[in-house]
């Protein structure tokens, strides 16, 4: 699994200041996507090194970091956010912004702080927009309390 960039948000994840790691190789492919330059298998490998290295440099200053797409390796996604779990001891807790309709059976929720699940439908819009189809979900102890229309 790679990444093209990265980069520390405010919006993605609601009071979170974020280390948002955009992930290439997306095979999604939707209408309008707004990088479509990750349909791509671009960029430098994403492991727990590389991690550690973006952790050393931004750890103090970021308090989750989300995984923006992966979804052509949930199970690479789900270990390295268990990772950035692990060895933080949850300090930073951690994001996922999947493109699938559902999240995938052979990954554990539990393994993340924050979901977003769904495809991007251009004509219903992003999350922003009260007619969106994908859904912002905060994990407590397994189970999903839906934040959609609360994500600014």
């Amino acid at each position: 699994m790679k990444f093209s960039s990265f980069d520390i948000v405010f919006q993605e994840v609601p009071g979170e200041v974020t280390l948002a790691v955009n992930i290439s190789n997306c095979p999604h492919r939707c209408k309008g996507c707004h990088s479509a330059h990750l349909q791509q298998n671009i960029g430098e490998v994403l492991d727990e090194k590389c991690l550690d290295g973006l952790l050393a440099r931004y750890g103090n200053a970021v308090t989750c970091v989300c995984f923006m797409g992966g979804d052509a390796d949930p199970t690479a996604v789900e270990r390295l956010s268990a990772y950035v779990r692990e060895t933080t001891n949850k300090r930073i807790k951690t994001a996922w912004y999947s493109g699938c309709d559902k999240f995938p059976e052979n990954c554990s929720v539990e393994n993340f702080d924050y979901l977003k699940i769904g495809p991007y439908i251009e004509s219903l819009g992003g999350l922003d927009s009260p007619t969106t189809n994908q859904r912002f979900y905060k994990v407590e102890n397994g189970i999903l309390h839906e934040l959609t229309f609360k994500n600014p």
